[in-house]
């Protein structure tokens, strides 16, 4: 079992208050989880201020560039993965996610995974498109341009004229190191696992039960085999949160009085529509160093490869990192 924390390119006014952290925070945690053991760290994706947000704090929160940070961190640690959770694609053209994502793998030496969707919010996508937001599928957008962005990643040019994209004897190197490039598809829904049956290295869904993660992984099963892919060759990878304290109580009480937990609440209208919204507390890591090892062992015998992108319920960047070396000391070396 392998685990990622998620650091804070995008989470004020989401899952950490306003302010939560300066950009080079984003560094001092990737080098505290490279320290602790921790195997990989995960940026989010946001441009623009969502309208909840906005209405809760009454200003703005600092949204960084996800895979500006994340060479940053390249550059800073030596062993750790950096990855995205999620970088949303329908924000870029596939030539230049081609052209930053080779270079962020050759300036990692091969230390990159890129978790792709569509986006939490498509009230983000209309404030940056306008008018040419109307009509537009956003899964669509993400299709097209995944098949484009693995093409030039093999092809010395690529011509592909799409509904939302045309490349016209595109040319780009340098190639990624990784060959193939782990991409991580996102999402609860079925044409989540689709795409990763045809298109990606690992599934990474967010705030399933067990059950859940075990159902969508023999869908995944049956959908890879089809495409002629083993599930073998996939990793599971949900994005969990975590509340970890001595005592189940207090436990409890931090993740209900988060920021965090606010956050999975207003995901009730997207990414977790189709989940029950009154049972996040066995959606996700709480309580005691050993009650969360068992939760963990129960996600691991659903076939969960790697804990991604965790989040812990807490306010300040130094608190978080308190977490981490709790997690890392009594819970991680349960499963290494």
């Amino acid at each position: 079992m392998k685990f990622g924390i998620g650091i804070p390119t995008g989470t004020e006014g989401l899952m950490y208050p306003i302010p939560f952290a300066h950009v080079r925070d984003n560094i001092k945690m990737a080098k505290a989880a490279e320290k602790l053991g921790f195997d990989s760290v995960w940026g989010n994706d946001h441009v623009s201020t969502q309208h909840y947000v906005s209405e809760e704090f009454g200003c703005a929160p600092n949204y960084y560039a996800p895979l500006i940070t994340l060479a940053a961190i390249a550059e800073n640690t030596t062993t750790l993965k950096v990855a995205t959770a999620l970088l949303v694609f329908p924000f870029r053209n596939p030539a230049i996610i081609a052209k930053e994502l080779a270079t962020l793998d050759q300036l990692s030496g091969g230390r990159t995974i890129i978790g792709v969707g569509i986006g939490a919010y498509r009230e983000e996508f209309e404030a940056m498109e306008g008018a040419a937001a109307q009509g537009v599928n956003r899964g669509e957008m993400l299709d097209e341009s995944l098949e484009m962005v693995a093409r030039l990643f093999k092809e010395e040019r690529v011509t592909m004229k799409g509904k939302y994209f045309d490349l016209q004897g595109v040319q780009s190197y340098p190639k990624p190191v990784q060959d193939p490039f782990p991409f991580y598809i996102g999402g609860n829904n079925p044409n989540g696992r689709r795409r990763v049956a045809k298109y990606g290295t690992g599934w990474l869904p967010a705030v399933l039960t067990p059950g859940e993660i075990k159902a969508g992984v023999e869908d995944i099963a049956r959908l890879c085999e089809a495409e002629g892919r083993d599930i073998k060759d996939i990793d599971i990878a949900p994005q969990l949160s975590i509340s970890i304290a001595r005592t189940k109580e207090e436990a409890c009480k931090k993740f209900e009085s988060s920021q965090l937990y606010k956050h999975l609440v207003s995901l009730k209208k997207s990414t977790l529509k189709d989940q029950d919204a009154s049972n996040y507390m066995e959606r996700n890591l709480i309580g005691t160093p050993d009650e969360i090892s068992e939760q963990i062992q129960k996600y691991k015998e659903a076939g969960v490869t790697t804990c991604s992108a965790m989040l812990f319920a807490a306010n300040t960047v130094d608190s978080f990192i308190e977490d981490m070396q709790l997690f890392s000391e009594e819970v991680m070396p349960n499963f290494k």
